[in-house]
């Protein structure tokens, strides 16, 4: 590979081959670049410096053959843009397995009951009224009674905890030392400024994605309106000071996250009063596999909290550091049991990953994979309505109840 030369080292053939498939086609630049500097200077520091905003590369380069195997490079060299949507498990991982099920069997069937006298009431009323308008959408009442009470001495081990709530991507390793049920729920994740000045930002690192029935281009659908939906109930319902950021980050999706990166460091600059940074995405499914529930009668899409762990089952990605790590992992985890306290079944497992995802911006940064791109519009903003709720619970401090 023309560019490891510069570490005064000979290339070894998986980097030369590595180079030659993946730097020349799509990073020509630095490959022009990295020639024209070795013939004025043979200080590694300039390649260094060029693949800084590669992190993939550059943990390749410093650590060598003897850390990084050939299968390990390529993994690492996808970019976080579109490394997000290939999830290293079966979608089948992501749903709550019979033995790790946090619905009572009672609870369970009655749900299942209710599904589907709702679907039969449903396919009657369209029988009826084929070809007039839907009727009119049925009111969310925020809940305020749990369904369910976890048992936490019962998930005091570290395999129980996963088993529980989490699916571990294959590209990456949790460990005890990170996921601990009493340290995640002690975690203080409560808002305390004032409504005065924002408190929490939405974005999209990937505003163009929509719904099967979007409109593409129109703010009010996709992922940009269920975001401006989600900042108008946190605003009007709840009383939040919430900027809603509308950039457009991923006209080239491999670079949407190095994109919105300074953005945001730049709205956190001008509004230090901001606590909690949201990154609001859908994900993505086989077209035969919906994320759909019920909730209170209500066909409302599922979601999905996503959080980086900036390491490789070979250990930590050193260019990749996030100080907040513990923070966010505890955000997630909190807003997961109260999903399933206050919603059973809305929110899938917490999805855990290698890269880091800009969430060391801020301890409260969430990443929330909102339904997929065969939910329809309707179904998106029913789910933004419990979300709001169980956002304020954790925020305003009553949840979880310690």
């Amino acid at each position: 590979m023309e560019l490891l030369r510069e570490k005064k080292t000979p290339a070894r053939p998986w980097q030369t081959i590595a180079g030659r498939l993946v730097m020349e086609p799509y990073l020509p630049g630095i490959c022009r670049m990295s020639e024209e500097s070795r013939r004025t200077s043979e200080d590694s520091s300039f390649l260094k410096g060029l693949l800084a905003q590669y992190p993939g590369l550059l943990f390749a380069w410093e650590n060598g053959e003897e850390s990084v195997t050939e299968s390990d490079y390529a993994r690492l060299f996808l970019s976080e843009g579109s490394d997000e949507d290939h999830k290293g498990l079966p979608e089948e991982a992501l749903d709550y397995d019979d033995d790790a099920m946090h619905l009572e069997k009672s609870m369970e069937s009655a749900l299942l009951k209710e599904n589907s006298s709702y679907l039969e009431a449903q396919q009657k009323e369209q029988e009826q009224d084929e070809g007039e308008a839907d009727t009119e959408r049925l009111p969310f009442v925020p809940v305020e009674e749990k369904s369910y009470r976890y048992q936490w001495e019962e998930l005091s081990s570290y395999e129980e905890l996963i088993k529980a709530f989490y699916a571990v991507d294959s590209t990456t390793v949790a460990g005890e030392e990170l996921l601990q049920a009493n340290a995640l729920l002690e975690r203080d994740m409560r808002i305390h400024g004032s409504t005065d000045e924002p408190q929490i930002l939405i974005y999209h690192t990937h505003s163009r994605e929509g719904f099967v029935d979007s409109v593409p281009g129109d703010e009010n659908s996709g992922i940009l309106g269920a975001g401006e939906y989600l900042a108008t109930l946190l605003r009007e319902q709840y009383g939040y000071n919430v900027i809603h950021n509308t950039g457009c980050y991923d006209e080239e999706r491999d670079y949407a996250y190095s994109n919105s990166l300074p953005a945001v460091e730049a709205i956190l600059e001008e509004y230090p009063s901001i606590e909690v940074v949201i990154d609001l995405h859908r994900d993505a499914m086989p077209e035969d596999r919906r994320l759909l529930t019920d909730i209170q009668g209500r066909p409302t899409a599922q979601f999905m909290f996503f959080n980086g762990l900036c390491r490789t089952k070979k250990g930590a990605i050193e260019q990749l550091e996030n100080p907040y790590l513990a923070d966010n992992l505890a955000l997630s985890f909190q807003m997961q049991a109260a999903c399933n306290e206050y919603y059973p079944g809305i929110a899938r497992r917490i999805y855990l990953k290698a890269y880091r995802y800009n969430m060391h911006l801020c301890p409260k940064s969430l990443l929330i994979e909102l339904g997929a791109q065969n939910n329809t519009e309707e179904e998106i903003r029913n789910a933004c309505e419990p979300l709001a709720h169980v956002l304020d619970l954790v925020f305003s401090g009553r949840e979880p109840q310690r």
